[in-house]
């Protein structure tokens, strides 16, 4: 599903967030990326989700070489993508229904099938006595579930949790990482969870430690 090949992306002279970063990651595979603040975690999203463009290297993400895809393909790409934030980037004017469906009527769905489609995963998330009120209305779990439900609905080939429970608490974290780990088993979907905490990491296939921008482990 993911290979990077010798990966590097430099933001200045004296700061390198990617060095001859190589891995290859299966379909269907779930993988934490773990590593101190500023270690290139986050650069390895926006890599991923082509936000940035490494200046070496190859990244194939489903067989496609993003590292050369052209501009107007690029939203193309990224629909095949769903992304969890740690801070949800809900839009709080809009329902819990609302900042789902906004994913399929950006693209264009139906009505019906809109419908069908977001109470199909407000159902697998547990919120469907929820889809009518505002993100403030919601508690930090459900809102991250909304998020979750938000990623999913467009059917993501790859699905990428950049700090998930990061503004949670130890429980709800680990509902939420139930979900995750569920979620794309149910889908067979790719999940790639970036943390720094190692001990939620034990739940994944496979752990990689990044620091300094290079693999170490």
């Amino acid at each position: 599903m993911i290979t990077f090949d010798q990966v590097s992306l430099q933001y200045d002279a004296k700061h390198t967030a990617l060095k001859n970063m190589s891995i290859h990651i299966d379909k269907g595979e779930f993988v934490f990326v773990v590593g101190p603040s500023g270690a290139g975690k986050s650069t390895f999203v926006k890599v991923l989700t082509h936000e940035l463009i490494p200046e070496s290297g190859t990244v194939i993400v489903n067989g496609i070489n993003i590292t050369k895809l052209k501009r107007s393909k690029v939203p193309y790409y990224r629909r095949t993508l769903g992304i969890v934030f740690q801070d949800f980037r809900l839009l709080s004017e809009k329902t819990v229904f609302d900042n789902i469906a906004f994913v399929l009527r950006v693209t264009g769905a139906k009505s019906r099938e809109i419908k069908e489609r977001v109470n199909r995963v407000l159902d697998l998330v547990g919120l469907r006595n929820k889809a009518k009120e505002l993100p403030s209305k919601l508690s930090g779990g459900e809102q991250q579930r909304v998020a979750i439900a938000r990623a999913l609905v467009n059917q993501p080939i790859l699905l990428i949790a950049d700090e998930p429970t990061g503004n949670l608490d130890s429980k709800t974290s680990a509902d939420v990482l139930g979900l995750l780990k569920t979620t794309s088993q149910k889908f067979h979907q790719t999940l790639v969870m970036i943390t720094h905490n190692s001990e939620i990491a034990q739940l994944a296939d496979r752990i990689i430690r990044i620091e300094d921008g290079k693999i170490v482990q």
